[in-house]
């Protein structure tokens, strides 16, 4: 009884799969681009903060993408980061779970309360989580029952958050398209593909990562490209989105320039 009580207690997360020799590579670089992603986002939200000139809804958006990001990339890094220092990759099932659920809150809160509802009742007959950090997905492989019908109610969710995702996506660049084709303003036509074509670029790069993160668990032998992707998907968008959402917006940028030459001034 006793071991069976640790093993549904303690679980230990699957290596992130670099080798020995580049672990300290591994962690200084994740190290610096964690650092780097909190200073462009709170960086971002303090400005729209300071400045009243900002506080519009607008604004406001940017502020939710900030605290976003660096809420799903504190949850993620810090933990995996200090995995990788000490070579300690336990977990308590608690800790395991909130970490499930604060990380499919990054994507869609509604679709977290209703997998982990399901997965907190699962029974557990293993204990090695087959990823570096806990998910739904890899929490259902501990379970010694037929889960099926949990990984098709997850599909399901995920195939209508991404669907209408997309569709919404699609309908928005439909009709930017089409005032761009009415109106014929070069100088609109040129703002609108400046901030389309980044928007874009980083809206594939997190779908793509998302729809690989789903696939790959169907496939355990590529576990590195999955645990890149899941990595990449974190990544990526929390320190593109102050540049792509922030930078780009022309009174927000006058307003860091202001800033940086007030920094110079009192130098």
């Amino acid at each position: 009884m006793e071991n069976m009580s640790t093993v549904s207690d303690i679980l230990v997360l699957e290596e992130l799969g670099h080798p020995e020799s580049f672990a300290d590579v591994v962690f200084y670089t994740l190290l610096f681009v964690y650092i780097a992603l909190l200073i462009t986002n709170i960086g971002v939200l303090l400005i729209i903060i300071r400045e009243r000139s900002l506080h519009q809804p607008m604004y406001f958006l940017y502020c939710n993408l900030s605290v976003n990001d660096v809420l799903a990339n504190t949850v993620l890094l810090p933990q995996l980061l200090f995995d990788i220092f000490t070579k300690n990759r336990f977990i308590s099932y608690n800790a395991c779970v909130s970490q499930i659920y604060f990380t499919h809150t990054f994507a869609s809160a509604s679709h977290t309360i209703l997998l982990v509802g399901l997965t907190v009742r699962l029974s557990r007959c293993r204990s090695l989580i087959p990823n570096f950090y806990c998910d739904n997905a890899s929490l259902f492989k501990l379970s010694c029952e037929d889960v099926s019908i949990n990984n098709i109610y997850g599909l399901f969710y995920t195939v209508v958050l991404f669907s209408s995702s997309m569709g919404t996506v699609a309908v928005t660049y439909i009709r930017i398209g089409v005032t761009c084709l009415t109106k014929k303003n070069a100088e609109l036509n040129s703002k609108a593909i400046q901030t389309c074509a980044s928007h874009l670029v980083l809206y594939l790069i997190m779908l793509l990562s998302g729809y690989i993160i789903v696939i790959m668990h169907r496939f355990p032998k590529e576990r590195f490209l999955r645990k890149l992707m899941a990595i990449l998907f974190h990544i990526i968008p929390g320190h593109l989105n102050p540049i792509i959402y922030g930078l780009q917006t022309k009174h927000l940028k006058q307003k860091i320039v202001q800033l940086f030459q007030r920094k110079r001034t009192h130098s």
